[in-house]
């Protein structure tokens, strides 16, 4: 039964709209975290169901659906679904032989790649058996209007174990009725005219953030070409101290290590194509924020492309990465969305969106860094022991990376287009190489 209750009307920010306008393919801007699980003592999947359904009751997100407003009523809304039915979202999977990483890394492509229903919540979970005799997986995935990566980690701080069992809150609210949209859409203009002198700063912001009137282009090679909806993963992982010791050494961060071993490992790539290629243009993800409550998912993310050299040896090229991002920051970070945001929105509006981010040169690829828990977690009692992010690429940007770190270890995962990235083992093999060297 609807809850008659008074409901708060829950936009989609215009930030969260930029997801939806990204989503070129419809899975473009789908991404994972898959929990490797140590299950000497079998899950099976009715017990999965359960616990997730009970433990979302924490989440209001992930029982609503997104949908549009009718006419001059305001941006789409996320509304509760009173049809949610866990078994839609939660599924399982048994990993083929050998039960390897490998193969486990295929099912997770295949996951991340399937497109979420529009009609229903944004997300799904596969659990994954038998990746071999004593592991499972399970893999959450949500479509990135749902949550950027700080409140991605929130969520799934909640799907663990040791989280208080909440409230169902009178699930399901009524969705808003089309007198009070049209009124919270009148309230909402007017603030946004009370915000024009903060706004017309934030535009300064973002230029600067966004790096606008600089003469830096990505570089002319084979890793910008337009992609399909195909994706194969890669992981490289790293002692994390080690990683942060050495960072530290050269004045930088483990964000910077991350970007100066992806930058070595794909001059070797482009080296064994018959490229030369002496910078790459990265484009980081800046946070607004430093964490995220279950209350306030959505996204609050800019971008810097910053140019990144791909010379040097590793220690040397660190320190130069180093200089470089610190003299890139900003005062106001994430605020170029505002920007962009209304660049994309306008691209698609028109039609041209799709025809500008296959031919962009503006980036190379795509490198996101998220700082995950300290400690380990456990689900339905069995630990995790591995946290695997995944990413997307869209456009022409035929591979990026997600760095996260997780109870002492830093896991680096490669996405990339199988029919545009045919090296991508030898590409995860020399960012092995590229972090051991620094660590």
């Amino acid at each position: 039964m609807t809850s008659n209750r008074p409901v708060r009307v829950e936009r989609a920010s215009g930030n969260d709209l930029v997801e939806l306008v990204c989503d070129t393919t419809g899975t473009s801007m789908q991404v994972a975290a898959v929990l490797m699980l140590d299950t000497r003592s079998p899950v099976d999947i009715a017990a999965v169901r359960e616990v997730i359904a009970e433990r979302i009751k924490a989440v209001p997100r992930l029982r609503q659906r997104l949908v549009d407003a009718p006419f001059g009523c305001g941006g789409p809304v996320w509304v509760d679904d009173p049809a949610f039915d866990i078994g839609d979202h939660v599924t399982s999977a048994v990993c083929p032989a050998p039960g390897d990483e490998r193969a486990l890394l295929r099912i997770v492509a295949e996951a991340v790649t399937t497109r979420l229903v529009r009609d229903k919540p944004l997300w799904s979970a596969t659990l994954v058996t038998d990746v071999s005799p004593d592991r499972s997986a399970l893999a959450v995935v949500f479509h990135h209007v749902l949550a950027d990566g700080i409140g991605g980690l929130a969520v799934l701080a909640h799907l663990v174990d040791g989280v208080p069992v909440a409230l169902d809150r009178g699930f399901p609210r009524r969705a808003p009725r089309r007198r009070e949209l049209a009124a919270d859409a009148v309230r909402s203009r007017a603030r946004a005219v009370g915000r024009l002198p903060i706004g017309m700063n934030r535009l300064r912001a973002a230029v600067a953030e966004a790096g606008i009137g600089r003469r830096a282009h990505a570089p002319r090679c084979s890793l910008n070409r337009p992609t399909g909806t195909n994706r194969v993963l890669a992981v490289a992982r790293v002692d994390l101290a080690a990683v942060q010791v050495a960072a530290r050494a050269q004045g930088g961060t483990i964000n910077d290590a991350v970007l100066s071993a992806v930058a070595g490992a794909l001059r070797t790539v482009l080296a064994a194509r018959g490229e030369d290629v002496d910078h790459l243009v990265v484009s980081i993800p800046v946070s607004t924020r430093r964490q995220a409550g279950i209350t306030e998912l959505g996204n609050r993310v800019g971008v810097i492309p910053v140019e990144i050299p791909t010379t040097g040896d590793p220690i040397r090229r660190l320190a130069a990465v180093a200089r470089i991002t610190r003299q890139r920051k900003t005062a106001a970070p994430g605020s170029s969305t505002a920007l962009l945001g209304w660049m994309f929105r306008a691209l698609a509006k028109i039609g041209v969106y799709r025809w500008f981010v296959d031919r962009q040169r503006l980036v190379t690829t795509f490198v996101s860094d998220l700082h995950g828990p300290d400690h380990a977690m456990s689900f339905l009692g069995a630990p995790v022991v591995d946290l695997i992010p995944v990413s997307g690429i869209s456009g022409n940007v035929t591979v990026a990376f997600a760095a996260l770190s997780y109870a002492g270890t830093l896991t680096v995962t490669v996405i990339a287009d199988p029919d545009r990235v045919p090296d991508l083992d030898d590409l995860a093999d020399a960012l092995r190489r590229e972090l051991h060297a620094q660590g």
